[in-house]
């Protein structure tokens, strides 16, 4: 895919980006596989596909979620900065704070994110569940995000203290998640949880592998 095709499947697909956003996105796609061969953040056999199956898979959270104008979004297990800054780049309005356990992740993420010559945006080197208890990020964020981190029941114990009441909570997931789902809802009264099978079209490999956004709120 080319940055040219991937601008087109946004357009189809009702992602707006303007041409100085691809060339951000370029930027960071280009960063990203030149660093990832020093230090590994997305899987080297995923090297070709990156504009599809990382930063477009980023993007389809635009699709499928609400962002509040100005919201304060919370980026958990960011890893390489996914989907965390894709979506600060297609959204600059949005206040986004990332965050990895992994120190070498989080270095190179925090020069990705300095490279985007946009506003607040903040990578931290800590876990999701110590940031909770920090008095300043409780009941902090207005959508909270994760790719494939960990199972539905745990990221909500991990983020619930920095849901604002009406927080909506958007994880990129994938295959059979009936169980954990199941699970989460037992173990967290007044949790609704949506499955969303992600479709963009002109790209079948999201409903060929089974990739979904769950969305999680409270009562």
């Amino acid at each position: 895919m080319t940055p040219v095709d991937f601008w087109t499947t946004c357009s189809a697909n009702n992602i707006v980006i303007d041409k100085a956003q691809v060339d951000a996105l370029k930027r960071y796609h280009d960063e990203l596989l030149y660093w990832n061969k020093k230090v590994n953040m997305i899987s080297r056999k995923d090297e070709e596909n990156v504009w599809e199956r990382h930063i477009l898979h980023s993007l389809t959270l635009l699709k499928y979620v609400t962002f509040p104008q100005k919201a304060r979004v919370l980026d958990v297990g960011t890893g390489g900065g996914l989907p965390g800054i894709p979506i600060k780049i297609a959204r600059p309005d949005l206040k986004m704070l990332l965050v990895d356990s992994i120190r070498k992740k989080t270095s190179m993420t925090d020069m990705f994110a300095q490279h985007t010559g946009l506003k607040d945006i903040t990578v931290l080197n800590t876990r999701a569940e110590d940031l909770a208890g920090e008095p300043h990020y409780q009941h902090a964020f207005d959508v909270i995000i994760s790719r494939a981190v960990a199972k539905v029941d745990l990221l909500v114990d991990w983020v619930y203290p920095m849901m604002k009441p009406n927080a909506v909570c958007a994880f990129l997931k994938g295959g059979d998640l009936s169980e954990e789902i199941a699970e989460a809802i037992a173990n967290h009264p007044g949790l609704s949880v949506q499955e969303i099978q992600i479709e963009m079209f002109g790209i079948p490999w999201f409903v060929e592998d089974q990739k979904k956004v769950v969305l999680c709120r409270f009562a």
